[in-house]
């Protein structure tokens, strides 16, 4: 088993113990984060693999729900927490890269997206979901350029869905 397998592994386990309430999304998201952080791999300058673009993925995300985590502690400095805050977008900005690469790289086979139903005002008509069953995988983007390419390949199905995932996405952490 390589790197990224014992990753996906790993997350899948992370995954599973979430789902049985043994730990709070909170505690998921801590494990997560330092699964990618301490693990013996990073990111991926060349995503020339559909693992190696959802490994980045996984990374971005982790990296960007943490910096936004710290960017609305109580007691912070404004200054420091807008620059928590651009950390998340430029983290998240890269996530969406990670996406689009994976996207291409499956050539739009197999993916299925749609918005998902969000308690979140902020986030209603904006979060969509993007199913990759061949790779058990589920991707969520606010991106509109991913959005777009979605739709212009067909693979973007429009109205809203409650997510696969919905206890997670609409949990607060």
């Amino acid at each position: 088993m390589n790197a990224i397998e014992k990753y996906f592994a790993y997350h899948q386990c992370l995954i599973d113990q979430y789902g049985r309430g043994d730990m709070t999304k909170q505690e998921y998201l801590q494990k997560n984060y330092e699964a990618v952080i301490y693990g013996d791999i990073g990111p991926f300058r060349n995503m020339d693999t559909i693992e190696k673009a959802l490994f980045n993925y996984q990374y971005y995300n982790a990296l960007a729900k943490e910096a936004k985590l710290v960017s609305t502690s109580g007691g912070m400095e404004y200054e420091l927490k807008k620059d928590y805050q651009q950390q998340s977008n430029y983290y998240y900005h890269k996530k969406d890269q990670a996406t689009l690469r994976a996207l291409h790289l499956l050539d739009f086979e197999e993916v299925d997206a749609y918005f998902v139903k969000v308690k979140s005002h902020y986030l209603k008509g904006k979060l969509f979901e993007i199913l990759l069953p061949v790779y058990d995988m589920i991707l969520h983007s606010t991106s509109t350029v991913i959005l777009e390419k979605l739709r212009e390949e067909g693979v973007f199905t429009e109205g809203s869905r409650k997510s696969k995932i919905d206890t997670y996405i609409n949990g607060r952490y």
